[in-house]
């Protein structure tokens, strides 16, 4: 006669989750030049900012009394020095409640400059870290080491993330029609794929401007505006963006940081709404 056989305890079933984790955002802001991502980020509540080698503005904003005195570490120069930094965040004792990355661009460039010392003996050239593009490929491991710091830093220290970095006017390879020119962050195709599939909201900042007087037959229009500063969290053919929020597909940043976080507080708010 056969003998039952005694389940094995439940490692997965038992668990089913229904619920979110309702863990802080980590938040990707890329505009272009002077559109306050700076100000934006020093109006963060508890903010701290991690500056890459040579981001200065800060620095400036608060010595022109633009923002507030906003604590920021020293720069980081090497690609330790930000993962380092990021693991004193998520161990040390400290009161911050946002990490404010400026600028991404610059610590994927600490990364890159990491990875042909390490891996290719400071090599740059096409026998080294540009040969068949293996730096770029190989910096993704790398990549993902600080992907996971920041999860860590906001899952186990409940910190925000905000990252900043400049945008790039690059062209589309368009698989259904001809190829055309849109801004995204400026930094290489692989490093932007991994960080926008790991952020939970992505926008682009950029002075709204209205084209007059273009044509169907492609004569130039001419720009209106351009004063006026403006936050984008959906994506079309133009930018890159998106959000998990439901979030308006635009926020008006209105006249300084604290009116451009606080508007962006607001949505967050209706969104979820």
């Amino acid at each position: 006669m056969a003998t039952a056989t005694k389940a094995a305890p439940s490692k997965f079933l038992s668990k089913v989750a229904t619920t979110g984790g309702n863990r802080p955002n980590i938040v990707v802001l890329h505009g272009v030049e002077g559109i306050g991502k700076s100000s934006l980020g020093a109006s963060a509540p508890g903010a701290v900012f991690g500056l890459s080698t040579g981001e200065t503005g800060l620095q400036t904003l608060i010595d022109a009394g633009q923002v507030d005195e906003t604590p920021y570490f020293p720069e980081w120069e090497t690609w330790p020095d930000v993962l380092e930094c990021v693991g004193e965040l998520i161990t040390g004792k400290h009161k911050f409640k946002t990490l404010v990355v400026d600028t991404l661009n610059g610590v994927e460039r600490l990364c890159h400059e990491h990875v042909c010392r390490v891996e290719f003996g400071g090599d740059w050239g096409k026998a080294g870290f540009l040969s068949f593009a293996q730096g770029y490929e190989v910096s993704l491991t790398y990549w993902r080491d600080l992907l996971r710091a920041l999860d860590q830093l906001r899952t186990e220290r409940r910190m925000s993330v905000l990252l900043l970095c400049h945008s790039a006017i690059r062209t589309f390879q368009n698989p259904e029609g001809s190829d055309y020119d849109r801004y995204t962050p400026d930094l290489h195709r692989k490093t932007w794929a991994l960080t926008a599939r790991f952020a939970d909201v992505v926008m682009f900042g950029n002075f709204y401007t209205e084209v007059v007087g273009a044509r169907d037959d492609a004569a130039k229009g001419k720009g209106r505006g351009g004063t006026e500063r403006m936050l984008y969290t959906v994506r079309n053919a133009a930018y890159d963006a998106k959000n998990r929020h439901g979030l308006a597909d635009e926020i008006p940043m209105g006249d300084s940081g604290p009116e451009a976080w606080g508007n962006f507080v607001d949505a967050m708010k209706g969104g979820a709404k």
